[in-house]
């Protein structure tokens, strides 16, 4: 008998899960705010904060030490991080085996600018398995951890958000697909990733998290293909 798949798309995010970024981004954060603010505090308010659009950590950073940071601070940190992320990003080990494995369309959502997404994925050489496009912040109106850039990829593929899956390293991120109706995999391999996380995704819902990308495409295969009350964590 033939089996049916219930899967029609594989989103993935691009910092975190495809390549390793969040660090360097982390990393020029901390050395810039570094000169405002005390490190030590700042090391704690900064902790967990990956997947959020650095413009919203800036406002937490302002208000919670009721400064005003220079007016071309975010764009002249967003310029360091695009350009030591073209220079310095390396692939997430066993992406590339990972993705040309599993016989699905791919689409990216990422809370970062296209532009880099594109740079980054280039530079990995990931940009051809791309088939379905790249959806990037400035693209909606509401980034994650609103569900619209799931629910754009999702349209544009022509696919209904039930038959989506999404590989996801963030709390912001999992919490935008989880709320466009996606079944979600949390990827816990980055460099960034702190050891309590997988708990704050487990308590978020998500029952399928993945250290190594070698574990993706049969985890795939097997969701692909269970009918959802045979699907275990």
């Amino acid at each position: 008998m033939k089996r049916t798949c219930h899967i029609d798309l594989l989103i993935c995010d691009c910092d975190g899960v495809l390549v390793d970024s969040e660090i360097l981004s982390e990393r020029i954060m901390r050395e810039a705010l570094s000169a405002h603010v005390p490190l030590a505090e700042l090391e704690v308010l900064l902790h967990g904060t990956f997947g959020l659009q650095s413009r919203d950590i800036l406002a937490r950073v302002e208000t919670h030490f009721a400064i005003r940071l220079p007016h071309d601070f975010h764009a002249q940190h967003l310029l360091r991080c695009e350009a030591l992320i073209r220079s310095q990003v390396q692939v997430i080990p066993g992406v590339h085996a990972a993705l040309h494995s599993i016989d699905l369309p791919l689409a990216i959502a990422s809370n970062g600018r296209y532009q880099a997404v594109e740079h980054a994925l280039l530079r990995c050489e990931l940009s051809e398995r791309v088939d379905v496009g790249i959806f990037a912040a400035e693209q909606v109106e509401r980034p994650k951890p609103a569900p619209d850039l799931y629910l754009l990829a999702a349209k544009t593929a022509g696919v209904a958000p039930q038959r989506c899956l999404v590989v996801e390293d963030s709390v912001t991120g999992v919490t935008a697909a989880l709320a466009a109706g996606m079944q979600v995999i949390g990827f816990l391999g980055a460099s960034h990733i702190p050891p309590e996380h997988a708990e704050n995704l487990r308590q978020l819902g998500v029952e399928h998290l993945i250290e190594d990308m070698r574990e993706l495409p049969a985890l795939v295969e097997r969701l692909c293909y269970a009918e959802p009350a045979e699907v275990q964590p």
